[in-house]
């Protein structure tokens, strides 16, 4: 990469379609679970942004992280 090409940060955040698409529920779904209070969310106007971490780490307790294996 040269000097003057710039990484494109990683989004830290998550938006509904995301998380649905994530685990494969529907968007309403996943609306109502990012305002369930499960994980830590932003609203920005109408828009609602969920914490990458803390969705990623609401994963790990519910045992569905890419990390658990299904045997």
């Amino acid at each position: 990469m040269s000097s003057d090409e710039k990484e494109t940060p990683q989004s830290r955040t998550y938006t509904e379609n995301d998380i649905a698409a994530i685990l494969g529920i529907g968007r309403a779904s996943a609306y109502k679970l990012a305002n369930s209070g499960a994980f830590k969310t932003i609203r920005i106007g109408n828009m609602i942004r969920i914490s990458r971490k803390s969705f990623e780490d609401w994963l790990k307790i519910k045992g569905l992280d890419d990390e658990t294996e299904i045997e």
